[in-house]
């Protein structure tokens, strides 16, 4: 994630566009103001394509189950289709791959771990789409979403 004036394009997690407040930023390059500095910005994703963390986790876990190689394999982020393609289109494709080979989802666990922006209101949302996208019954999905605490990487 980075200023949506840097990243270009909104956050999208589980298909959803997530509408935040301000978050405050910390402006190490100075970019947008003193170097070092804190500013508030809305966040978007620096991303090849829509950057849907959700939707590209789930699509690697369908590719990992099959023997398939990783998503960044089979969609390349040095090939111009997939520049700013919404991941919904990756998850489709990973639909389509288990229907040829005669699988079904069984269960699904989807665990998203970030500080903020919260997303809790936007979760019944995101299991939804999952659940739409890959004709799978909402009694199979689950999403989850937590913190660390501002501990580790992801908290600082």
């Amino acid at each position: 994630m980075s200023p949506l004036s840097k990243a270009g394009q909104p956050l999208i997690i589980g298909g959803v566009e997530i509408t935040h407040k301000p978050l405050k930023w910390l402006d190490v390059d100075g970019e947008f103001g003193e170097k070092g500095g804190i500013v508030e910005t809305v966040v978007g994703c620096e991303a090849h394509s829509d950057g849907d963390v959700i939707y590209h986790s789930v699509v690697d876990a369908i590719f990992g189950a099959l023997a398939m190689p990783d998503i960044g394999q089979v969609f390349q982020d040095s090939d111009p289709r997939w520049k700013g393609c919404d991941s919904s289109k990756f998850m489709e494709h990973a639909r389509g791959i288990l229907d040829e080979e005669g699988w079904e989802i069984g269960n699904m666990d989807v665990t998203l771990i970030l500080e903020r922006p919260k997303v809790a209101s936007f979760k019944p949302a995101m299991k939804e789409n999952i659940c739409a996208l890959l004709r799978a019954d909402p009694s199979c999905v689950n999403v989850k979403a937590r913190t660390h605490e501002k501990m580790d990487s992801v908290g600082e």
